[in-house]
């Protein structure tokens, strides 16, 4: 049974399908355990990456480093203006790792930040989608 859970797991890409996800864990089982809701997280926090191009992310208490996919994003322009609009807090390195900084201190913190930040990024890349 549990193989089978980590399976259907790892098709969910939507936060819509990780929350219907969670409720039949919590119907079937109960409430459920920090580690679980963690692990629901890194699966939306993946689904993400891949839905803004990005090949890796590095969270820690002072932010996150991300690399994308073949060093470049779907929509260059918006890119610029989140960094633009963040300031100080973001920064392109010369390798095209983006750098954003924020005071994430606990391991919770991290994983909704990083979240947060993500959805922006979707989102930015998706207008490029639109318009084309």
């Amino acid at each position: 049974m549990r193989l089978g859970l980590y399976r259907r797991l790892s098709a969910v890409e939507s936060h819509e399908a990780i929350e219907a996800f969670a409720a039949e864990l919590i119907d079937r089982f109960g409430p459920l355990p920090v580690e679980v809701k963690h692990l629901l997280d890194i699966v939306e926090i993946k689904a993400l990456c891949r839905q803004a191009g990005i090949e890796q992310i590095d969270a820690g208490p002072k932010g996150a480093v991300i690399a994308f996919r073949n060093k470049s994003f779907a929509n260059p322009e918006g890119l610029i203006a989140f960094i633009r609009e963040e300031g100080a807090g973001v920064k392109l390195q010369p390798d095209h790792r983006l750098i954003y900084y924020a005071d994430w201190e606990t391991p919770e913190e991290r994983l909704a930040g990083t979240r947060d930040l993500l959805r922006r990024l979707v989102d930015i890349a998706a207008q490029v989608k639109k318009a084309a």
